[in-house]
């Protein structure tokens, strides 16, 4: 299996349909294996913030979800973060496709990488850098299974290790 369909087994081994995402080119895996397959539902959205806002009342009406995002994507998202998702309890399950490392040619995505694990941290959101596809499953199962049972969100964030980085970029 590729990295993508053990990530999207252990969605569907934890009952998480719904998927809403920013398009990114290292999440197109991901993406393309969510389009392909009638179990998830998917939801495009314009920014991040709003991903975050429909998985959270996906989760009021009993509707397990992820947001999918890039990191500059990330730096919209605090106050929702800190404002809905940890104070009411949500476990929102987020992944996020690292930029801003290993070469990055892009200032800005630089700059959000490197204050991501920070803010994150502040907020005690528990986060996990995936970079080996032989503990993604492990670790995407058990970090799931723990954010419902203790409704608190987490973070997957997507190493250029594991997904090869960003396709788009120049060389």
């Amino acid at each position: 299996m590729t990295w993508s369909e053990t990530f999207l087994a252990a969605l569907k081994d934890n009952d998480i349909r719904l998927v809403s995402y920013v398009p990114d080119n290292v999440l197109t895996p991901l993406l393309k294996g969510v389009a392909a397959d009638n179990y998830f539902m998917s939801v495009n959205a314009t920014r991040e913030d709003e991903a975050l806002g429909t998985v959270a009342g996906a989760w009021m009406g009993g509707l397990r979800g992820i947001v999918m995002m890039q990191t500059s994507g990330f730096a919209l998202i605090a106050n929702a973060l800190a404002s809905l998702i940890v104070p009411y309890q949500i476990p929102a399950i987020m992944v996020v496709s690292e930029r801003g490392t290993m070469g990055e040619f892009n200032i800005g995505q630089v700059l959000v990488a490197r204050t991501m694990r920070p803010v994150l941290d502040s907020l005690a959101v528990a986060h996990h850098t995936l970079a080996d596809e032989h503990t993604l499953r492990f670790v995407v199962d058990r970090s799931i299974k723990q954010a419902m049972l203790t409704q608190s969100p987490v973070v997957f964030i997507l190493s250029p290790l594991l997904t090869g980085g960003n396709p788009a970029g120049p060389k």
